[in-house]
């Protein structure tokens, strides 16, 4: 019943370029062999400077997602968590706060994973952190998502251990059109985007460009949430040898925060659930938590204000990025590909400063129990009143008494760390950035491609605490600066989207700042080269890159003006890669890939002690990776299956905590801060990897995931413990005995299975189960378990998870589409915790189960969106 004439035929297939062929109904049309190509030969100018793999030829163990997948499977959920289906990636929400979440490749945390959008690093260049607030608009523009596992294909001596995770994006590669989308979802959530695309006009002209807004309550409580994200790309096709375009996105936002409970914090996971009923059954209080099944949605951060929703932590930024690409074909033989970037970052958290000091000697700190009511609500009305003398302490506590009285040189009620008050402070993280990646390819004959370029990069991150809400006080009394020891703040700064670029930091009579007050520079500059051979079954190549990479610290705050800026420290780091990969036959490949990387140590470890005090003696670290694998694609059947051995060596790394109590033998004080500097970290995984598609008949594709890995500590660690507020104590070695022991933060075993029906024609139902096996907590360096020779860790509870979706697509106009859509993840409510910071096991000879004694999170319950999406 197709009606006379001509017609087009697509032909689609997940992870291949779309291809469209003109059939004639009146007359019989032989198609022959219809081979569609890999995804990344339709980016060709972005896919070179990205460095993406291509199937059977680039020698590496890769996964790739389309855009429609990504729009499929995305909902409600972060865009980390489309990824959660491939070999190796474990991905978490942390707290639970809007773009908190974490992602995990083969053990190694996002800060040793290179994050590139169209190639070009996205990861703090002094920490290597990602924070996914700031992208939230990713998965509304993305083209292709490729995750390459291992050193990866690209050919930059990116700081990457576990992997790569590559957006591409390109406007020429879009069909013409207006696509309007608009979603709910539980909490409150709601998104509405708009997006127009002209396609490649005939005289070689491409835009792009997308406005949202996204708002919610979040589901775990006190999580409220505000962002935008925009993003326009234009692109001009000069002729076939020359293109350029010009990329812009970004995502301004603000949202309510939860943490994995700390030290300080009198929650654990009994807070959340509490399988034997202590409220009960322990009627004392023995169980360590003045909070009992509270539910997985519990947050002890939050509060309310004057009857608004208000927390002790907010995160507000927008992290902007544009960038210019040229892409020249010089000749037949020689390519050009270059791209200059700008970052510009504004932003912060907010947190609480301060404490109430009681008449018996109390001290009441922002996670005491007494400042919350019976729900664990803070009591920020209450707190406010006290700040302004309104209300007696014995509110709080009845053993204590009083109520607050002005400070005398202030003639006004004033906060300060050490006396009586608080306030919300944030601290700032404000950067600017600028990069430049120039790729030159020449053909050396029919078979041999070099591959030759540099990249190049400077980075300023400026690093204070402003004071965002006085709650109730008439100052802030800050003393932590040496040049302005009697600092009353009586300015604030909210953390609102109007107020990311306040400058009231930088008033020379009253700077709003306080606690700290410090730049980090960093400069990065890299050769690259690679010469490939490639004929029609075999393809190999050999890698090799330099970088000089250097930094430079300048303090305003615990140093005399002309004694701020440190020298610039410069450490020279590379890489050396090999990989082969033989096409056995039209199914069979088999491939192999080895190399070493000598990668700097990051600025956070460079300069310790929250000065400029340079840790001494301070080398680059060692990877050395290598793995293997095997591939099988014919007809329907997709199937790869790899191996993989890292050793990761000489790794530092420095966190912070508070000291419990009085310590006679180090002459801290309870309450002290104390930096903890690790060295001589050495890493070991190893794993399998197998990945499947099958397709037994059109409207059905199944897919299937495993990974099981090996990841354990190759020695013992070493740890200087330096008390940053008595700074002149010798230092505390200490030695933690964890050699042998499991890697934590993430599952060393992974399951997913897929299916995606289309019962009839449009519509389409997909179901997903997942399973997190061996996930270990992180070491903690408080823990008095790693100082014994017996330590022995102990893996969370097994979980699975199962979601569902279901989409229904009609074309009403050969120029309209009509697409409606619903997504249910975790169907059967499933009680999981995805990650704990403390390793006690339960105890079997007991009545209570003692592993809900550890502090750690519990991951989301059953979560739903649905939604329209129209294109005309």
């Amino acid at each position: 019943n197709v009606p006379a004439g001509k017609h087009t035929l697509i032909f689609r297939y997940t992870g291949y370029r779309t291809l469209q062929l003109e059939v004639d109904a009146q007359n019989d049309t032989d198609l022959g062999m219809v081979s569609l190509e890999f995804d990344a030969v339709e980016l060709d100018g972005v896919s070179v400077i990205a460095g993406l793999a291509t199937d059977r030829k680039t020698p590496v163990a890769v996964s790739t997602i389309s855009g429609r997948e990504i729009e499929e499977i995305v909902g409600n959920n972060e865009f980390p968590e489309v990824m959660r289906s491939t070999p190796s990636v474990y991905v978490t929400k942390q707290g639970g706060g809007f773009g908190d979440s974490r992602i995990n490749i083969r053990g190694f945390d996002q800060t040793n994973l290179a994050v590139m959008i169209n190639g070009i690093p996205v990861n703090d260049m002094e920490n290597g952190r990602v924070y996914w607030s700031n992208w939230a608009g990713l998965a509304d523009v993305t083209r292709t998502l490729q995750i390459q596992r291992g050193l990866g294909a690209t050919k930059l001596a990116v700081p990457t251990v576990g992997g790569s995770i590559n957006v591409v994006t390109d406007p020429a590669a879009m069909d013409q059109g207006v696509i309007i989308r608009s979603s709910i979802g539980n909490d409150n959530y709601q998104k509405t985007s708009i997006a127009f695309n002209t396609g490649l006009s005939e005289r070689g002209w491409a835009f792009s460009a997308l406005l949202a807004h996204t708002r919610g309550d979040n589901y775990i409580d006190g999580g409220r949430f505000r962002a935008y994200n925009y993003y326009a790309a234009l692109s001009k096709q000069f002729s076939n040898r020359s293109s350029i375009s010009f990329t812009i996105t970004g995502a301004p936002q603000w949202h309510h925060q939860r943490f994995v409970p700390g030290r300080f914090d009198p929650v654990t996971l009994r807070s959340f659930v509490d399988p034997d009923n202590l409220a009960t059954t322990d009627p004392d209080g023995n169980h360590g938590t003045p909070y009992l099944g509270m539910g997985r949605k519990f947050n002890w951060l939050y509060g309310f204000k004057e009857g608004e929703e208000y927390s002790w932590r907010r995160n507000f930024y927008h992290k902007p990025k544009a960038f210019i690409n040229h892409y020249w074909d010089i000749n037949d033989g020689l390519r050009l590909k270059t791209s200059a970037y700008v970052s510009l970052g504004n932003g912060g958290g907010t947190g609480p400063r301060g404490r109430i000091n009681g008449d018996s000697g109390d001290r009441y700190f922002d996670s005491s129990p007494d400042l919350r009511d019976q729900y664990g609500h803070v009591l920020f009305d209450d707190i406010v009143a006290y700040n302004q003398g309104q209300l007696d302490i014995s509110s709080f506590n009845p053993a204590d008494s009083g109520t607050k009285t002005p400070d005398a040189d202030y003639d006004g009620y004033v906060a300060t760390r050490s006396n009586n008050g608080f306030i919300r402070r944030a601290s700032m993280n404000n950067h600017t950035w600028f990069g430049v990646l120039s790729q030159l390819t020449a053909n050396l004959g029919s078979r041999f491609t070099l591959n030759t370029g540099i990249d190049g990069r400077y980075y300023k991150g400026e690093h204070y605490r402003r004071v965002e809400d006085l709650l109730g006080n008439d100052a802030y009394l800050s003393t932590a600066n040496i040049n302005n020891p009697q600092n009353y703040i009586d300015q604030e700064s909210p953390a609102e989207f109007f107020n990311f670029y306040d400058s009231s930091y930088k008033d020379a009579d009253e700077p709003n700042i306080l606690n700290y007050h410090n730049d980090g520079l960093v400069s990065w500059i890299g050769l690259f080269a690679q010469l490939e051979y490639s004929t029609e079954r075999l393809s190999t190549f050999v890698s090799v890159s330099g970088s000089n990479q250097g930094f430079k610290r300048v303090d305003y705050f615990n140093y005399a003006p002309g004694e701020q800026e440190s020298d610039w420290q410069n450490f020279l780091g590379g890489t050396a890669k090999a990989g082969l990969n033989f096409n056995i036959n039209d199914a069979f490949n088999i491939f192999a890939n080895a190399g070493y990387f000598s990668r700097q140590p990051i600025f956070d470890n460079v300069f310790i002690n929250f000065r400029n005090d340079l840790n001494e003696g301070i080398e680059n670290q060692e990877i050395f990776s290598g793995e293997a694998g095997i591939g099988y694609q014919k007809n329907n059947l997709k199937i790869a299956l790899n191996g993989y051995y890292t050793n990761w060596s000489n790794r530092q790394e420095s966190f912070g905590y508070r000291a419990v109590e009085d310590d006679a033998s180090t002459n801290w004080n309870a309450g002290d801060d104390i930096q903890a500097n690790l060295s001589d970290i050495t890493q070991v995984h190893a794993g399998v990897e197998l990945e499947a598609i099958y397709n037994p008949i059109r409207s059905l594709t199944l897919s299937a995931m495993f990974s099981y890995g090996n990841w354990v500590y190759g020695g013992n660690i070493t740890s200087s413990n330096v008390n940053v507020d008595q700074p002149d104590l010798a230092p505390v070695d200490r030695l933690l005995l964890v050699d042998g022991l499991p890697i934590g933060d993430a599952a060393q075993t992974t399951v997913n299975l897929r299916a995606s029906y289309e019962i009839v024609k449009g519509l389409r139902l997909r179901a997903n189960w997942y399973m997190a096996d061996r996930i270990y907590p992180g070491y903690d360096i408080t823990d008095d378990q790693y100082f014994s020779p017996d330590a022995e860790t102990y893996a969370i509870p097994t979980y699975n998870l199962l979601d569902l979706g279901i989409s229904y697509h009609i074309r009403p106009a050969s120029n309209v589409g009509i697409t409606l859509f619903a997504n249910m993840d975790n169907v059967l409510d499933t009680k999981y915790v995805s990650e704990t910071t403390t390793n006690i096991q339960d105890d079997p000879a007991t009545p209570i189960n003692e592993f809900y004694n550890n502090r750690g999170i519990f991951g989301f319950g059953r979560t739903w969106n649905g939604g329209l999406k129209l294109e005309f």
